[in-house]
């Protein structure tokens, strides 16, 4: 059961690191080339999608990682658990007021461009610590192979 638990909780952390590292890499940019008030109404008309396909993601891989933690007791699997605490962490700190002043077009639209210059800097804080986080996970599964926990 532990090694099982490892497994899908580095599958969920890579799906959940690819995730992000698309949405850095493909949406972002897409938003910043729209104009304010486009993205606004892009942003109000999609905000539950994305936060139930982003924060399901991230809940799920999150509790598996920390049971792998508890249960495989690996340094690799609890360095994931802490970064991937971390990247939940970010959206409380940035992510849910800002978000919320997308959907509900609540921030000026002349404020938009530098609002997103800063959500994509803090996205690639979070993006790098989902990638760290599945890298350990993935270290946490090669070394419970070799018995080197």
């Amino acid at each position: 059961m532990p090694a099982a638990v490892g497994y899908l909780a580095a599958i969920a952390l890579g799906l959940a690191a690819g995730a992000v590292l698309a949405e850095g890499a493909v949406l972002v940019p897409w938003w910043r080339s729209q104009p304010p008030e486009a993205f606004l109404a892009w942003y109000a008309a999609n905000a539950t999608r994305l936060f139930a396909f982003f924060g399901t993601l991230e809940i799920v891989a999150t509790i598996l990682v920390v049971l792998a933690a508890v249960l495989v007791r690996s340094r690799f699997f609890v360095a994931s658990a802490l970064l991937t605490v971390g990247v939940l962490a970010v959206f409380p700190l940035y992510f849910q007021d800002v978000n919320a002043s997308f959907e509900q077009a609540t921030i000026a639209p002349a404020a938009v461009p530098a609002e997103l210059g800063r959500w994509a800097s803090w996205h690639w804080l979070r993006t790098a610590m989902a990638t760290a986080a599945f890298a350990a996970a993935a270290l946490g599964v090669g070394a419970r192979d070799r018995s080197d926990v």
